[in-house]
């Protein structure tokens, strides 16, 4: 009798201690006040509601917790428990998701959603082996180049400095192989070096640059979108494991109607944020578009088994070639 009244107690505190509370410290380099961190500050308060208080998100905003390979270096020792990162900043992590972001590898956006639908599973596959959960993936923006002076082709880009993510010394090769001088630097020592001159250009969003003020040095903006830059949530699968399945589902779906909320907003805040630039004097010069597509093609030889695995790199050029001939036939 006093074993199963034993047995019985056990079973009635085993949810208690599976209803464990859950602290997920979060870093982004997402500006204070950002349309990224107000969402982010929404996920915590709906998480919170969501689980009862057991789940509480702490964010630290504004490249606090350092840059983004400082955020993947301090999940790695659990310093931090999530991180909202761009897929250019994943290369700590796991190099795949850089394809999304070659410049001129898609036609436009549409191309590049059609080639990451199609190669998604495989994305966040290689992360869960490296012990990370993708709750959601963001469409960040197009990338432009920013710089102090107008260029418009790369021959006008000759002697200017272009800002290089620090710790990818392939992506470095890539951008010299492409003619340009790059300069590494971490994401937070843009504002001063664009200040002292130390770089002359940046390939970034236009709500980025906006929201960090870069505009002010760096006033001219190219017409031509490089590529497009997109984000993830991610979290430590321990840490989000220790969750209760139930409320994990729950959590997911805040942060997949949330992520499609920023979409929205953001793909209008970039256009928004290029008229606001240029009533504050920023100069929207003209591209040439046939010389930095020849220019930046020279990139993807580095690309390809340097920054991003020789096979990924293939699969996403034919992904990008089926999405490109199933819109030529939706066309006709």
């Amino acid at each position: 009798m006093k074993k199963l009244l034993l047995a019985a107690l056990l079973a009635a505190l085993a949810p208690a201690a599976r209803a464990q509370n859950v602290v997920i410290k979060l870093g982004t380099l997402a500006p204070q006040g950002s349309t990224w961190h107000e969402i982010l500050k929404e996920m915590a308060q709906r998480w919170e509601q969501a689980s009862g208080g057991q789940v509480k998100l702490r964010i630290y905003a504004g490249g606090a917790q350092g840059s983004e390979g400082d955020m993947v270096r301090k999940m790695g020792i659990g310093q931090l428990q999530g991180a909202a990162i761009s897929n250019v900043g994943m290369h700590d992590v796991i190099p795949e998701p850089q394809a999304l972001s070659v410049p001129f590898l898609f036609e436009d956006q549409a191309q590049m959603e059609c080639a990451f639908a199609k190669m998604r599973p495989q994305l966040e596959a290689a992360l869960e082996r490296r012990g990370l959960i993708a709750l959601q993936w963001s469409r960040i923006g197009a990338i432009h180049l920013f710089c102090s002076s107008a260029h418009r082709s790369p021959a006008d880009m000759a002697n200017a400095k272009i800002w290089a993510w620090e710790g990818d010394p392939k992506s470095v090769e890539a951008f010299r192989a492409a003619g340009l001088k790059p300069v590494v630097l971490s994401s937070n020592d843009i504002v001063p070096s664009l200040q002292t001159g130390m770089i002359d250009c940046i390939p970034n969003v236009p709500l980025y640059v906006l929201t960090a003020r870069l505009h002010e040095k760096a006033s001219h903006m190219m017409d031509l979108p490089w590529s497009w830059m997109m984000g993830a949530t991610l979290v430590r699968k321990d840490a989000w494991e220790k969750i209760p399945a139930d409320t994990r589902a729950k959590l997911v779906a805040i942060a997949k109607e949330l992520g499609e909320k920023v979409d929205v907003e953001v793909k209008r805040l970039n256009t928004d944020a290029v008229t606001a630039m240029q009533k504050q004097g920023l100069q929207v010069e003209k591209g040439d578009p046939a010389a930095w597509r020849t220019a930046m093609e020279k990139t993807w030889q580095v690309v390809r088994g340097g920054v991003v695995p020789a096979a990924f790199f293939d699969e996403v050029k034919a992904a990008r070639d089926a999405c490109k001939a199933g819109g030529a036939a939706k066309k006709k």
